[in-house]
């Protein structure tokens, strides 16, 4: 006698939209690929190009070599500054090597360097909301001499923080925030500085706003969410964070399928599914296939943005050798 197949249970599985890859992101992997195919391998990338393994490991497949400081790099091969920014040392020391270098720096995070220096030129003194340690944020803070970028990651930094002149004050933030966070700690600021310049427009980019939008239109139809997303980046961290402030009690960060754990999530009748802005879409779909193998799955899309934003990659990769 034949056994029955066992039944799958059903689940509703929600996608959020916009999730994922961001232009600032596709940008700098088609820069280390251009790279590779107008230079050879290898090309060297200082830092990760983003953060997500797969997609590091993939362009190291491809013959990129990634470092953490330009000492690592010979002076006869390319280098290529990450998606995140660098420091002005960094630049102007390859210059001073006579080395060919790419800036993959998101136009996004490029615009805030370029609002600080601003800033700093009318004799300003910088506050900068971000982690502390985060690539993006050494690099901002590196733009300007040491102290003229003062740091605070929390409402409790404000009340410390000490300052020159409270009437000559700016501040700017790093792309990749919690929205909601952000805005608590820019009105703690403006409590204690009422004279402080913010950005004409919003810092925190229109990738991670829209991907946390997304998020808190999720959250509340599920009973889990899994991030897929590196452990080291922030725009993921904080989807996460979103999804748990947003009402999902279980909310997860997975790097990828094989990191589900499914004790956790059994009884469950809805997931919501979404990316940071770093993680491909190979590896969503990769989440979702491993839903269907458990479960009995209906796909219904959270649409809260329409995204069709490109930048263009810089003018030497399409130049002829």
């Amino acid at each position: 006698m034949l056994q029955q197949p066992i039944a799958k249970p059903p689940l509703t599985l929600y996608m959020a939209a916009p999730r994922g890859f961001c232009a600032g992101v596709d940008r700098a992997i088609k820069i280390v690929e251009m790279a590779l195919e107008k230079w050879g391998a290898p090309v060297y990338v200082r830092h990760e190009i983003v953060h997500n393994k797969f997609v590091v490991d993939n362009l190291r497949d491809k013959g990129a070599v990634f470092v953490e400081e330009l000492e690592e790099c010979p002076n006869d091969r390319p280098v290529i500054f990450s998606a995140h920014g660098v420091p002005k040392a960094v630049p102007a020391a390859a210059a001073a090597r006579e080395m060919i270098y790419v800036d993959a720096t998101c136009p996004l995070v490029s615009k805030v360097h370029i609002e600080a220096q601003r800033h700093a030129d009318n004799g300003l003194q910088m506050i900068m909301i971000g982690h502390a340690g985060h690539p993006e944020t050494v690099g901002t803070m590196g733009q300007l001499p040491d102290g003229e970028v003062l740091l605070v990651e929390t409402v409790d930094d404000v009340a410390s923080v000490g300052v020159r002149d409270p009437e000559k004050l700016a501040f700017v933030t790093q792309t990749t925030l919690s929205v909601d966070d952000t805005s608590d700690i820019v009105a703690a600021l403006q409590r204690r500085f009422p004279a402080i310049v913010g950005p004409h427009k919003e810092d925190i980019c229109y990738a991670t706003t829209n991907r946390q939008e997304a998020v808190k239109a999720m959250a509340p139809k599920c009973d889990a969410m899994l991030v897929v997303g590196a452990p080291n980046s922030s725009n993921s961290k904080r989807l996460v964070e979103v999804g748990a402030r947003a009402g999902c009690s279980y909310s997860q960060l997975v790097q990828r399928a094989t990191d589900i754990d499914w004790r956790a999530l059994d009884g469950i009748g809805s997931i919501g599914i979404t990316a940071g802005a770093s993680a491909p879409e190979v590896l969503i779909n990769e989440v979702v296939d491993a839903f269907r193998d458990h479960y009995d799955v209906t796909v219904e899309m959270v649409v809260t943005a329409e995204e069709n934003v490109e930048f263009k990659v810089p003018r030497v990769l399409r130049e002829p050798v």
